[in-house]
């Protein structure tokens, strides 16, 4: 049981973080949303158990098992996961309206 306190820290550790990472692999690689796209991969690897080689191997099983644990995550959870996408998508609307307002490094 999270208290409001650890919620709001997570929630914001976790923005700042995929903010970051965002931000790091936008400049890097030159593709504004790049965050944005592999980051519900990345949820799926936070939130699944099964092995990645399931997928292709016992696929219906790992994909039943990919919803059922989407389904028992708590408020909080969601809540966290959440606001680590919100940091991936304003990465890369700041890397566009830096490139828009001509900082060509980004």
């Amino acid at each position: 049981m999270l208290s409001i306190a650890e919620l709001i820290i997570s929630m914001l550790l976790f923005f700042v973080l995929f903010f970051g990472i965002g931000f790091l692999l936008n400049m890097l690689l030159r593709m504004s949303w790049i965050m944005a796209v592999i980051y519900p991969l990345v949820t799926i690897f936070i939130v699944d158990k099964v092995r990645l080689t399931e997928y292709f191997t016992n696929s219906s099983h790992a994909f039943s098992e990919l919803s059922h644990g989407f389904s028992r995550l708590a408020v909080a959870d969601i809540l966290i996961l959440g606001s680590g996408m919100a940091g991936a998508i304003v990465a890369g609307l700041v890397i566009k309206l830096l490139r828009k307002k001509g900082y060509q490094m980004f």
